[in-house]
């Protein structure tokens, strides 16, 4: 099934997110829940580095690794389509290995039911 990958755009739904369960990690923290007026079709995620990580080389580089290991999660993991999910970078993130941060997250996703 060929899934569209979307990024929550309303104020509303990041504020409905940080209320709703977490996920967290020495990578990142995830926020997930059911929004209203999702499409199932459509994975609504969205990633967040802070400006305390570094300058925006380095927020640019974290956000594309966790871009990449969400499109392979998606074909190798069974992720559920039925949430919206708020990625918060940790500043760990930057110096570790791209394989040891993409098997935490997929272990994270795979938890996620």
């Amino acid at each position: 099934m060929k899934s569209k990958i979307l990024a929550l755009s309303k104020n509303e739904d990041f504020k409905s997110l940080l209320k709703k369960r977490k996920v967290s990690n020495k990578f990142v923290t995830i926020f997930f829940g059911k929004l209203l007026g999702k499409n199932p079709k459509n994975l609504n995620i969205s990633f967040v580095t802070k400006r305390k990580i570094g300058n925006a080389v380095k927020r640019n580089k974290i956000k594309r690794r966790l871009r990449n290991i969400t499109n392979e999660a998606v074909k190798k993991v069974s992720i559920n389509f039925d949430y919206s999910f708020l990625v918060i970078a940790k500043p760990t993130m930057l110096n570790n290995d791209y394989l040891n941060i993409k098997e935490t997250l997929f272990k994270d996703f795979e938890r996620i039911k």
